[in-house]
Order: C-alpha cells, then structure tokens, then sequence
C-alpha cells in the first residue's frame, strides 16, 4: 500500500503543486493533526505568494507588499485550527491559537460551558487559561472558588482586581457576595435553629439577627470575619441595578453587629468599616440618601489630612455620580478635586458629562493649563 509521502510524490508528479498542497492539507484534517494542518495551510498560501518554503509559518521573510494578504490567511488557518483543537478538547493549544490572534471569544464561549473536570492536573489548566491568562476570570473565579476554596479565591481576586475590566470587576465581586452571603445566611440560619428549634425559617440575613443580639455576644461570629471584610469591599464595585448590592448591605449590616475587635478599620473614609459601607450602600440603592451624604461629608469636612479629605470627595463624588446625582458630585469635585486628571478619576470628564465645561476652563485656568483650557472652551461651543 503507498503512503502519504507515495501519494505526495504521485500527486506532484501528475497534478501539480497545488493539488499536492491540497492533498496534504486533507490528510492533516483527516489525522486531526492540527499543529501540522497549520503549518500545511501556511505553506501552500507562501507557495501561491512565492515565497520561500523553508518556514512555513514565519512571518520574517513576507516582504512588506504581501503581509496583509499572508497576515489574513494566517488568521483564517489560526481561527481553524483553534476551532480544531477546541473540538478536539485541547483547550491549552486551543488558546495559543485564538490568543496569538488576539480573539479569545471562542474560547470563553467553550469555558462558560465547561464544569470543572474530576483531573486535578486539567482542572488547574483549565483554571490557568480562565483566571490567570484571563480568558473568562469570572468563570475561572468560580473554579477556583470550587476547587481551592474562599480563602484562596479571595486573595487571588484581591491580586487581580486591578488587571479586570469594570464589568469583569463587577462580576467577579457579584460572584463572591453570592457564595459569602449564602454562606453566612446558612451557618445564621443553622445557630437560630440550634437554640430555638421551632422558630421560622428566615427569608434573608437581615431578618435572621434582627432583634437578636444574642446571636453576636461573646464575640461569637458565623464565619471568617476576614472574609467578610474583603467581599464587603470587593462590593464597592457593584452598580445600583446589581441585585446583589441589596446582599451587601445585609452583610454590612451584618459586619457592623460583630464585636469591635472583629470590625477591622478601613482606609479613608472606610474607618468604621461597615458604618461607612452600609451608608456607600444605601446611596447606591437609594435608601436613607441623604444620611449617608450627611455621613461622609462631615467626615470630609473634618478631616484634617488634605491627602484623605481629597480620598473622601473621590468616594463620596463616586457614589454621587453612579447613582444619578452627579450634580450633586459636581459641587463637591469643583471644591475637591479640579485638578485630578486620572483614570480612576477626571475632573474634566464630570464637567463634559454635567454640562459644566465653563469649571473645566476655569481649573485649567487656575493651573496654567492652556491646553485643558482650550480644549474646555472649545467643548462650550465659544469661539
């Protein structure tokens, strides 16, 4: 029987290059070769180009007049080979495909549907590619969460906070207010039961400790209080439509019942870490707005320290303008923060947003900025 090198030679002999590129992109579909199959297809489209055939997939030696042309059909034999490999339930060379490309939507689609597998070894691969390489976090946050527990999970999120988009940050902080306040709610839900066994069964966590201040005394808790410090935080990041916003609040109205020596202080204007949580809360919801306005303006106001009076406008100028008050913002940042021009944080892009580009100018101005100055009336419409 001939062999495929039998068949290459024949098929070169009697048909040409072209049905020999042909045959042997064929074969490599048929083996399921995909890392052959690429490098097949690369070939025969440098072959059509004229170009040298001794690497077939190197882009070093495409002259500039036919890298467009080589750059699509690379993609093209990229996109199938990845699809090739996906199928084939090789998600790593999967991944080295589409992330070479710059497309990873083919492979967050196939881990959304995937379920952590039993194999230690391919569920840390398949926790790698999500989490840590970013392919999907938030799913690769719920492996984790399964796999290595809340512990690790937390810190690991703590760590790549700052590397996720605002909708990923706001997932992933959804994600663990629902696992924590399941599990708060759970272990409340089992000490109630425990010392009063016929008393009803809870809709939430805000109706489990009302009225039971027994349930915190001694310095008892119901789970790692350090945990239910980070998730708290980790819920600045949701928005007000988020249904797990209302879950927050219970756990900070949950946090602020433990004993002073489990409520660890925050940072500016987070001192009283879940007083100051369950008013950032309840202005995002819009409940009891303007006690908790009141609350971190009078922190702003008597705060001695410029460096934190200028963190608390950033926090309570936030929480103004994600819950529709940005006029309301705007007041304090014309006072506070005029000059702040970063990411987290634009004086300038409030003003655009409130129709107030006459401060925009009038900041700029104040710092010498011709430039923000110009671009400020320019926005107004004055010439």
């Amino acid at each position: 029987m001939p062999t495929l090198f039998d068949q290459l030679t024949e098929q070169s002999a009697t048909s040409g290059p072209a049905a020999t590129l042909d045959l042997l992109i064929q074969q490599m579909r048929a083996e399921k070769n995909f890392h052959r199959l690429f490098d097949a297809m690369m070939l025969k489209k440098k072959f059509e180009l004229g170009l040298p055939l001794l690497r077939p997939s190197s882009l070093t030696d495409v002259p500039a007049d036919k890298r467009e042309t080589f750059e699509k059909a690379y993609i093209e034999a990229a996109r199938e080979v990845g699809q090739g490999f996906l199928e084939n339930q090789q998600l790593n060379d999967a991944w080295l495909c589409f992330r070479t490309i710059q497309e990873k939507e083919p492979i967050a689609a196939a881990i959304e549907k995937m379920s952590l597998p039993d194999d230690y070894e391919k569920a840390q691969e398949l926790i790698n590619i999500a989490l840590y390489e970013g392919a999907h976090p938030v799913r690769g946050l719920q492996f984790l969460l399964k796999s290595n527990g809340t512990c690790n999970t937390i810190t690991t999120l703590d760590q790549m906070m700052p590397q996720l988009g605002a909708t990923e940050r706001q997932q992933a902080a959804a994600l663990m207010v629902r696992h924590l306040y399941d599990e708060l709610q759970q272990n409340v839900q089992a000490d109630v039961q425990r010392r009063m066994p016929f008393a009803p069964t809870a809709n939430n966590l805000r109706e489990l400790i009302l009225g039971r201040d027994w349930l915190f005394q001694e310095g008892n808790y119901h789970i790692d209080v350090s945990h239910l410090n980070s998730v708290v935080r980790f819920s600045r990041f949701l928005e007000p439509a988020a249904p797990e916003l209302k879950l927050s609040l219970q756990l900070a109205e949950y946090g602020e019942r433990l004993d002073a020596q489990l409520q660890y202080a925050g940072e500016a204007p987070f001192e009283e870490f879940y007083p100051a949580h369950r008013h950032f809360f309840g202005i995002l919801l819009g409940e009891k707005v303007d006690e908790g306005v009141a609350y971190f303006q009078h922190k702003l106001d008597s705060d001695p320290d410029e460096q934190d009076k200028q963190m608390i406008a950033y926090v309570l100028v936030d929480v103004l303008v994600r819950s529709g008050r940005a006029d309301q913002a705007m007041a304090i940042a014309e006072k506070h923060l005029r000059f702040i021009d970063e990411q987290s944080f634009s004086f300038a892009d409030l003003c655009v947003k409130v129709g107030r580009t006459d401060a925009w100018g009038a900041a700029a101005k104040e710092k010498g900025d011709l430039v923000g100055f110009t671009a400020a009336l320019l926005s107004s419409g004055k010439t």
